[in-house]
């Protein structure tokens, strides 16, 4: 294990959340809100410092290993997260370490489930923190050091892997950093397309900023106790459109601006299939619940919203799905499940996974009933490789085994089933909003810390695709 390079790592790690923490002290400065000033410039200066003394001494080798790259992302999010949580304390907007921590962690993992009854007393500051983590943590926080910092050597596809959301990730381009500046680069410009088409719907800047980071991230923690469902319709059309456009594979994006085949997006399996579930999950939702809407147009663009929200885990809501009819929440919560596809910043087990584990299952119902029969599972018209296979079964296999323990462990707290339930599930799909009490109008403060910490850990397995996590608590990790 290479402890010098992890250790370097996160020094550069906490030196580049050190800058990050200078668009809150910014959004403090401009609203005047004092206590906020001192807060970030005192965490600013903690992040920098500390990152500073971890880099002062270089490693010999730049090298990072699989098991070095997935031990730094999975305790560098944890670190950042830590830090990230000290602003809402220091100014005793949210004084306790598990609520703080919570409610960071749902920001960078890009989750937006939150502890907070009342978000529009926080500071602007605090607002414009959350909803910026989310943005950071949409495409990685290691991707983006990648791209701005020369700190990584060959091993460096294992610390793209273990960040970028998927059963499996491959380079743009030749360079790993060439890869990260690209992904960040079209990040970037979808971002401040939302952005100004925000602000054409008369949006303030600071609305259009937040909203704008939280979209892109498939995060979800609004600026107002209402949501989303003040804004005009045309807003809810902009952010319907662009949550459903961040939870595309980005490397359909690469495709579509650098290369000249750009048909060659409309071959993908995954594309179509996460289009189709939508256009689905819209049609009967709407055939079952638009008799709660006053006309056929309002009933269509809320339902929109909700499935777009949902399914690419963003967890923004315009409306109060809780009452909804028993058939459309179902389906609200197998969308949680399925999420948005590999390689984008959406959360849940991903459509690629799905259509792997549906092919497999219709593979071994042929084999069963022609045993001499010699299948191989294709997707794209490309065979998939027998490990990307066993990959996803044992994915699958440890997402219900940790689902099965979280739901066991809140359990505790003695609420009703589907709040556990679907609390667990809005937590590890990455989503925000469960149902009943963690529904669109509750929050996740009625858990206790204990349940709060396991929720904490679910959203970082979630965003980090179970392993990277799982190897922290392996001894083999450990061992020379």
């Amino acid at each position: 294990m290479n402890y010098r390079m992890i250790l370097y790592m996160f020094g550069s790690v906490l030196k580049i959340e050190s800058f990050a923490l200078i668009v809150p002290f910014v959004t403090a400065i401009c609203y005047k809100e004092q206590t906020s000033v001192i807060a970030y410039l005192i965490c600013i200066a903690l992040c920098f410092c500390v990152g500073k003394i971890l880099t002062l001494f270089k490693p010999k080798s730049k090298e990072a290993y699989a098991k070095e790259g997935f031990i730094t992302v999975a305790l560098s999010w944890i670190i950042i997260s830590i830090f990230g949580a000290f602003p809402f304390m220091i100014t005793g907007h949210i004084p306790s370490f598990a609520n703080a921590f919570f409610e960071t962690v749902s920001g960078f993992t890009t989750t937006g489930a939150s502890i907070l009854k009342d978000v529009e007393a926080l500071p602007k500051a605090h607002l414009m923190w959350r909803s910026f983590t989310h943005w950071l943590g949409g495409m990685g926080v290691l991707v983006f050091v990648m791209a701005v910092t020369p700190l990584f050597g060959k091993g460096s596809i294992h610390i793209l892997k273990a960040e970028s959301p998927g059963p499996s990730v491959s380079k743009l381009v030749p360079k790993v950093k060439s890869t990260a500046i690209l992904l960040y680069g079209i990040y970037f410009v979808m971002t401040l397309v939302e952005i100004v088409l925000l602000l054409f719907g008369k949006m303030t800047l600071f609305e259009a900023l937040t909203l704008s980071f939280g979209t892109a991230g498939t995060g979800g923690f609004s600026v107002l106790n209402s949501g989303i469902s003040t804004y005009s319709p045309y807003i809810q059309y902009v952010i319907t459109i662009f949550m459903i456009l961040f939870g595309v594979n980005f490397s359909l994006y690469f495709i579509l601006y650098f290369r000249e085949r750009k048909s060659d997006i409309f071959k993908s399996e995954e594309l179509r299939a996460y289009l189709g579930i939508i256009a689905a999950a819209i049609i009967l939702i709407f055939i079952n619940s638009s008799y709660l809407f006053k006309t056929v147009e309002e009933a269509f663009r809320h339902i929109a919203f909700s499935v777009g929200s949902i399914i690419t885990t963003t967890g923004y809501t315009t409306c109060d799905f809780n009452i909804w009819p028993e058939f459309s929440r179902v389906i609200l919560v197998l969308l949680m499940f399925i999420g948005a596809c590999a390689g984008s910043t959406g959360g849940g087990i991903k459509v690629s996974r799905i259509i792997i584990l549906l092919k497999s299952i219709k593979k071994e119902i042929r084999t069963t009933a022609h045993p001499r029969t010699t299948l191989k599972i294709k997707m794209n018209g490309r065979i998939i490789d027998h490990e990307t296979v066993r990959g996803v079964n044992v994915f699958m296999a440890s997402y219900v085994t940790i689902f099965m323990m979280a739901l066991l462990i809140i359990s505790i707290d003695n609420f009703n089933f589907t709040t556990n339930f679907t609390a667990v599930a809005a937590t590890l799909n990455n989503i925000g909003p469960g149902l009943d009490l963690v529904g669109p109008t509750g929050n996740f403060s009625l858990f206790s810390d204990l349940s709060k910490y396991v929720l904490s850990m679910c959203m970082l397995i979630g965003r980090l695709e179970i392993f990277p996590m799982l190897l922290l608590f392996s001894p083999s990790t450990w061992r020379k």
